[in-house]
């Protein structure tokens, strides 16, 4: 399995894996699965209504747009489902693959959006093509919108990932760190580490003032180090409190 290497704009260098062919061949047949489920419980829901006479007696125009609305589901059906879970569709999930931005970041709707457009135009032999030539594994939207699809099957430990060992009495105290996404609080980590290791305190400084600056909250400790780390903390205790 190929790795991506991502500079975080703290300068930090982070690997993850780039999805396989095949977990993305199957996220797609399974979408594509769902889709044709959707279609089949349409059919049996006109059917069960009796519209297929209706339908019948539809003009050309008529028909057009009654067709482009019951098929919007399913032709938005990945824009929707990234934008809603962060990077996943069902099959994604499954597969436990996500799209994730080349700087690390998670990815914005409008990165979805471009990569949904690109999906209309885009043959599936052109993406085969793109993406075996890709050294990050793009198809053509992902080009586009600055993406690559990730495996999460990693097997890592604790330390690896955004996840804090914190005690079942623990008080938090920065509650606005729920304006975070996992991707945010997982390269505040890896970023903090690694200062901490080289003893990069200028680092951990621009660490701190961004995380102010993006949450709102304001160091109460007065120390930076244990600043970020109830930052991390506060995190996991919010979204498993959720």
């Amino acid at each position: 399995m190929n790795e991506i290497t991502i500079t975080t704009t703290q300068n930090v260098t982070i690997n993850f894996k780039i999805a396989e062919f095949g977990d993305r061949m199957l996220a797609f047949l399974i979408d594509i699965g769902l889709k044709l489920l959707y279609f089949y419980f349409l059919y049996l829901l006109i059917s069960l209504l009796n519209l297929k006479t209706w339908v019948s007696h539809l003009d050309g125009m008529e028909l057009m747009a009654f067709l482009l609305t019951v098929t919007l589901p399913a032709s938005l059906y990945e824009l929707i489902f990234e934008s809603l879970f962060e990077g996943q569709t069902i099959g994604k999930k499954i597969r436990k693959i996500k799209v994730v931005k080349i700087d690390g970041y998670q990815a914005s709707f409008l990165d979805y959006f471009i990569r949904w457009i690109a999906s209309i135009v885009e043959t599936n032999i052109i993406g085969l093509i793109v993406f075996l030539v890709s050294k990050k594994g793009q198809r053509l939207g992902d080009i586009a919108a600055g993406t690559t699809v990730i495996s999460l099957q990693n097997k890592i430990r604790i330390e690896h990932t955004i996840l804090e060992e914190i005690d079942t009495h623990y008080i938090p105290l920065y509650p606005l760190v729920i304006k975070l996404s996992d991707n945010d609080v997982r390269i505040i980590k890896d970023t903090f580490n690694t200062a901490l290791a080289s003893q990069d305190t200028a680092t951990i400084s621009k660490l701190k003032s961004k995380i102010e600056s993006v949450t709102g909250e304001i160091n109460k400790s007065g120390n930076t180090n244990d600043f970020i780390r109830t930052i991390l903390k506060d995190y996991n205790y919010y979204t498993q409190n959720m």
